[in-house]
């Protein structure tokens, strides 16, 4: 089972089908939803006299989105992003960087430490670009995309071309009987 958001159709669709004074029910089988959806909208998403407006509860929605998102630590353009910039161009990894970062006390760049993940994804995440190609040219692998570690099989501890015991030939089952070790 999947979720999906409310969109705002279907928000409206709620405010009219609660002003006419329909039930949860009926609106829930007019959007196709649950109808402890339309409760827990309805109750969630309340205006300040106790009513329902569709505009308000997108509001809500978006002010609820922004408070769990974190602040990103290397945006474009800050004091950070340029101090890291400057560190890739004098041909630091990313783990250096972090490392560097960690043990630099400066006060006008609080908590400046970032990890070398995020300075990656920072890079990577730059738009098309001159910036974006200069960066990750500064990178020691240079490569213009960046693949995930977790999705290749694990080949460790496999023997190539290795045959299954199952397989074996039904002589060998009956090669080791009395006699067949003659030493």
């Amino acid at each position: 089972m999947s979720y999906s958001e409310l969109s705002v159709e279907e928000r409206v669709t709620i405010q009219i089908g609660h002003a006419q004074g329909l039930s949860l029910r009926k609106i829930a089988c007019l959007i196709n939803r649950s109808p402890s959806t339309i409760s827990r909208e309805l109750r969630r998403n309340r205006d300040a006299r106790g009513g329902y407006s569709a505009r308000v509860a997108q509001q809500q929605i978006q002010t609820r989105r922004q408070v769990c998102r974190p602040m990103r630590k290397l945006l474009p353009g800050s004091e950070r992003f340029e101090l890291v910039a400057h560190m890739l161009r004098e041909r630091l990894s990313p783990e250096q960087i972090a490392g560097k970062l960690r043990s630099m006390n400066m006060p006008n760049l609080r908590d400046a430490y970032v990890c070398r993940e995020t300075i990656y994804n920072a890079v990577y995440a730059l738009p098309v670009g001159e910036l974006r190609k200069e960066l990750i040219a500064c990178l020691r692998q240079g490569k213009g995309t960046r693949r995930p570690r977790a999705g290749a099989v694990d080949r460790r501890n496999q023997i190539p071309d290795m045959v299954s015991i199952h397989v074996r030939p039904p002589e060998i089952e009956h090669g080791f009987g009395a006699g067949a070790l003659n030493v």
